[in-house]
């Protein structure tokens, strides 16, 4: 029985507990709370699926805590026994005396607070109120500074473990297969990104180091992590041999040292095996066999995977023409495995690109359609993929415009991978889209703070310029796109963004000069034609808002 298989045998239980909460989230439950709440000592966190009493967990039943998400949900209104037993027991008969047990049960654990008995209210033959006063906080899952401002200071060590994966060097005698060295990588970031307890730093901010000879104590420094890991890859057609080494980057001790030689089809069970060693050595107590439950392999195809690897290169290349390529790419590996979802959600994603790039003309209709098929085929193939969902929602959101499901893909993401900055990014874009600026703050430092070095930081600091600006505090949302403009000068966007927020900081004369080197860069710009350039604005006001700073800026009718 291979790896695999036994650790799936030995969490069985698991898995079916699993699959009735994912059950739960797809019908409206946690997922629908957006943030984590805080009521009295009690801190309920949607994305980890847990209840904290005075910053330590409590122990409650599923079915109890899915009670108490459904409550939260409806706070202050009534939530009816039939509402409640469609939505905790969805397609399932059961006695309203289910519903008794699982409502007293709560009721004992919130009882911890004298309070707390009061929290969950009886009404009468109709159902129950939950009346506590509730608080929204951010919701990371390991806590965090929030060190990030629009001047921005190095990050400082989180609570818990923390980790850097640096890209492998690569030794093979063939200098093209350079990509499946940093495949390889990437798939061990993503599962150790998996482990809610330890906090990994993005494959976006640990490959700036590639090719550099930096002291690992530095890098330790600069991303605020306590351990890193780095080695090499050599591979042939046929086989692959790996070196790992596990250091401590607060003294540069080394920990552990690993190697694997495999052939070239076990690479998957290599990456697994690496994974879990890692983090056993990090954190002994933890269960290596959890892995089972969240490791999976993205397709049994190595050619396709080849492909996506490749594609997933020319992505990080920025470029319309390593876009078009990665496009190509994804098609190709889609032809190789019309199952591998993170190719349809990567291949969607390259929409996005294909948008912020210029205008598609008469090809609008067709680009639209097609990242909308392209997004149903990934969510559809990988949903338990935090990858293929995350990317597919931003994709839906932002070219099909189709907000709610985009928003509901990406919390799936994050509940399935909390350490996955791309998703936190996603959803802070998307969240200003929704009109919900200040979750959008709290999403953007997470994935900030993940990913501290990424090259594509500017983005962050763009939507967090475009966050504050729909909060109202233009003078903060004008730093954070100079901020952005000093790594992307030349990004039409930010340039509009900062002319915007200086236009209703009441810095006028600024907001125009900046207006007309906008203008010089993209003159086809004006009010007639704004709605054609707007991001998928949910709120007329935010609309509005925009219009409005556009014409104070001095934006040509």
């Amino acid at each position: 029985m291979g790896v695999f298989a036994f650790c799936l045998k030995m969490f069985w239980n698991v898995l079916k507990t699993r699959l009735w909460l994912d059950r739960f989230t797809q019908e409206g439950g946690f997922m629908s709370v957006s943030g984590t709440l805080r009521f009295g000592p009690f801190v309920l966190r949607p994305t980890q699926r847990d209840l904290l009493f005075n910053g330590e967990p409590v122990e409650v039943g599923s079915r109890a805590l899915a009670v108490l998400f459904a409550l939260v949900r409806r706070h202050g209104q009534l939530a009816s026994k039939d509402e409640l037993l469609a939505e905790v027991w969805p397609e399932v008969v059961v006695e309203e005396n289910n519903l008794h047990a699982q409502i007293s049960a709560l009721r004992k654990v919130l009882a911890r607070d004298p309070a707390g008995t009061k929290y969950v209210q009886t009404i009468p033959g109709r159902g129950y109120r939950f009346i506590a006063s509730v608080e929204r906080l951010s919701s990371p899952s390991v806590e965090v500074s929030d060190s990030f401002s629009a001047e921005g200071t190095p990050p400082s060590l989180p609570n818990g473990p923390s980790i850097a994966v640096l890209a492998f060097e690569d030794l093979s005698p063939d200098l093209s297969r350079e990509y499946l060295a940093d495949g390889i990588v990437e798939d061990i970031i993503t599962a150790l990104s998996h482990f809610h307890w330890l906090f990994v730093i993005a494959r976006s901010s640990s490959f700036t180091y590639k090719g550099r000879t930096v002291d690992v104590r530095q890098i330790g420094r600069e991303l605020g992590v306590r351990y890193v890991l780095e080695g090499s890859v050599r591979s042939t057609p046929d086989h692959v041999r790996i070196v790992a080494q596990l250091i401590d980057a607060t003294t540069g001790t080394h920990i552990s040292a690993e190697r694997f030689d495999s052939d070239l089809k076990d690479i998957f069970d290599v990456q697994e095996k690496l994974a879990a060693r890692v983090a056993g050595a990090i954190a002994p107590r933890v269960e290596q066999n959890e892995m089972a439950r969240v490791r999976r392999r993205p397709t049994e195809n190595l050619d396709a995977y080849g492909h996506f690897l490749q594609a997933s290169a020319h992505v990080y290349q920025w470029t319309k023409n390593d876009n078009e390529e990665a496009l190509r790419l994804l098609y190709r590996a889609i032809d190789l495995d019309p199952d591998f979802a993170s190719a349809y959600a990567l291949a969607a994603h390259c929409y996005c690109f294909r948008k912020s790039y210029g205008p598609w003309g008469a090809d609008r209709e067709q680009a639209i359609a097609e990242t909308a098929r392209l997004v149903r085929r990934a969510v559809e193939l990988g949903k338990e993929d935090a990858f293929a969902l995350s990317s597919a929602g931003y994709s839906l959101a932002y070219v099909v415009r189709e907000l709610d499901d985009g928003v509901a893909f990406i919390d799936r993401a994050l509940a399935l991978n909390p350490n996955l900055a791309r998703a936190w990014n996603y959803s802070g874009w998307v969240r200003i889209w929704l009109g919900e600026p200040e979750i959008a703050v709290e999403h953007l430092k997470r994935a900030m703070r993940l990913s501290p070095l990424d090259p594509a930081f500017h983005a962050m600091q763009a939507a967090m310029a475009s966050a504050h600006f729909f909060a109202g505090r233009y003078d903060e949302a004008a730093s954070w796109a100079e901020k952005a403009l000093r790594e992307q000068p030349n990004n039409l966007d930010v340039i509009g963004s900062l002319a915007l927020s200086l236009a209703l900081a009441g810095k006028v004369d600024e907001a125009r000069l900046t207006m007309t080197d906008l203008i010089r860069l993209s003159p086809e710009r004006r009010l007639s034609n704004i709605n054609d350039r707007l991001s998928p604005y949910r709120r007329t006001e935010d609309r509005a808002k925009v219009v409005q700073a556009a014409r104070i800026a001095g934006l040509p009718e």
